[in-house]
């Protein structure tokens, strides 16, 4: 097999921040179309707690890495407070609905309507973050590759941590 150059393998190997936290937003999208599939058709409990605890965890790790490393490198290098302020928070009411959801049950009454919200409150803050936030993020010459592998690194800490908290 051909050596590839030293920048070609970081780009082949690496995703970049944007490219890494976008493809974590479709992956969590389509876990929300299956668990919205299986809520129509009365799925089993079973089948939507898995389902349910994977979204919550994989949402609990996305947001903890764009907290803690992609928001302060946004942060430093744009000028635009009020957006990375409105972010925080729609991270704050998700953490909210993702800890009804991973204290209670689909036996629940309104289960169900915390995991839907809880996908709307994701797909409006995505839409900000990608028509918004990652636009101006490029734009300022941030090293994307640099925070693409700060972010797959924390993700490859943080997701044995909260898997075993489940």
């Amino acid at each position: 097999m051909p050596q590839a150059s030293k920048s070609g393998t970081k780009s082949a190997k690496s995703p970049d921040a944007i490219q890494l936290l976008t493809a974590e937003h479709k992956e969590v999208d389509m876990l929300f179309k299956e668990y919205e599939k299986l809520a129509e058709k009365d799925g089993s409990d079973e089948e939507k707690e898995t389902l349910a605890r994977q979204i919550c965890l994989m949402l609990t790790v996305h947001a903890t890495t764009e907290e803690e490393i992609f928001y302060p490198a946004a942060r430093e290098a744009l000028d635009d407070e009020d957006l990375l302020d409105e972010a925080e928070v729609e991270h704050a009411s998700a953490k909210d609905l993702i800890a009804q959801i991973e204290s209670g049950s689909p036996s629940d009454p309104l289960y169900d309507a915390k995991v839907k919200v809880l996908g709307e409150y994701i797909r409006h803050h995505v839409k900000e973050e990608e028509g918004e936030l990652f636009p101006k993020v490029k734009k300022a010459k941030v090293d994307l590759a640099e925070l693409g592998m700060a972010i797959a690194a924390r993700k490859e800490e943080l997701l044995p941590e909260h898997a075993a908290a489940q």
